[in-house]
């Protein structure tokens, strides 16, 4: 069914993209260690160096979301979703992403246009004398957080949609498990 072949896909994607972001957070650990020892051992200290592990940290976060999505490790008041049946689950899921997780990520896009544009049209650097250039690139990544998280935001509505059409059966694992998505 053309819905199960969606919600793979996609769930593929963020998927590869949580897979690939998570080495940045062995780079964070080197690079913070890095900055701790020049600094407190050595008195050396570097504004690049330390910029550098903090935007390492922020892509994390923002470019694995779509894959903690993925993962069902995203924040849930679970009061009464765990104990719903999986008809249940699925209108949950379904009139959440219609009514609030898409919405919410189309005004975060539309209101960050002003903010992503302008730094890109300055090609922004670091407001800190020997930082990062390309702080255009990191604040950019606001768009492939909403991206992605929307992306999986579709994927989890063809699931709902699966399930309410009584063909939960083709509702994809999770990539990486045997369990259902």
């Amino acid at each position: 069914m053309v819905l199960a072949r969606i919600a793979a896909a996609i769930d593929g994607v963020n998927d590869w993209f949580g897979r690939m972001v998570a080495w940045l957070t062995l780079g964070c650990v080197v690079v913070c260690f890095v900055v701790v020892f020049l600094r407190y051992v050595l008195s050396i200290g570097f504004i690049w160096l330390q910029e550098l592990y903090v935007w390492q940290h922020a892509a994390v976060f923002m470019v694995g979301a779509g894959y903690t999505f993925l993962r069902g490790g995203q924040v849930r008041v679970d009061l009464f979703y765990s104990r719903m049946s999986e008809r249940g689950q699925a209108i949950v899921d379904l009139i959440g992403s219609i009514l609030f997780l898409l919405p919410w990520l189309a005004v975060l896009v539309l209101t960050s246009v002003p903010f992503v544009l302008s730094s890109w049209r300055i090609l922004e650097w670091s407001s800190q004398a020997g930082g990062l250039p390309g702080l255009f690139l990191l604040k950019s990544i606001i768009w492939l957080f909403a991206a992605l998280v929307g992306l999986q935001g579709v994927s989890t509505i063809c699931k709902s949609l699966l399930v309410l059409t009584g063909h939960s059966a083709l509702v994809p694992a999770r990539p990486g498990t045997g369990g259902q998505g």
